[in-house]
């Protein structure tokens, strides 16, 4: 059996596994001992994703103070505007090792409207054109009717006058 064949037998269990609901989709969890508790989340902990040079990533909880976080002895910037929260409400902080300003959602998010690679635009505009495309067909006007309804009125009473030519 060739490895074309086993693939395709493959792709095929993987289908048949899905179709039947067995492969469910994890869903993103912490590492043990990096997610931030309650208490912690009042005393102003937070998790902080490192991304390093080789591209590998490192999760570590740090405590915010005075709107800096000490990682390396270097002191980085950890203020509001950089500190993102998922569903339950666990603030994470994205922080390239080379940098001491962290991933900002909100300062890519307006650089994204200025610079047009925002898909909100995008969504909109598609809606628009859908709208248009649809709307488009060009609609008889009123006065157009009346002329074919009372040309077919005209036609239909001739015909009973003249007897149905029989």
């Amino acid at each position: 059996m060739g490895i074309q064949e086993e693939l395709g037998e493959i792709k095929e269990l993987l289908k048949n596994q899905a179709n039947e609901g067995k492969l469910k989709e994890k869903k993103f969890r912490f590492p043990f001992g990096k997610k931030v508790g309650k208490a912690q989340r009042k005393k102003n902990f937070v998790t902080i994703l490192l991304l390093n040079e080789n591209g590998v990533y490192d999760f570590k909880k740090y405590k915010i103070e005075d709107q800096t976080v000490m990682h390396d002895l270097i002191p980085r910037i950890a203020s509001a505007g950089h500190v993102m929260f998922d569903k339950k409400g666990n603030p994470l902080i994205i922080l390239p090792n080379w940098s001491v300003e962290p991933f900002s959602p909100l300062e890519h998010y307006q650089k994204s409207l200025i610079n047009g690679s925002n898909t909100t635009g995008y969504k909109l505009l598609m809606a628009k054109m859908q709208s248009e495309q649809t709307s488009s067909k060009a609609k008889m006007g009123g006065m157009v009717k009346w002329i074919i309804g009372l040309g077919l009125a005209a036609i239909i009473g001739y015909a009973l006058i003249t007897g149905g030519g029989s």
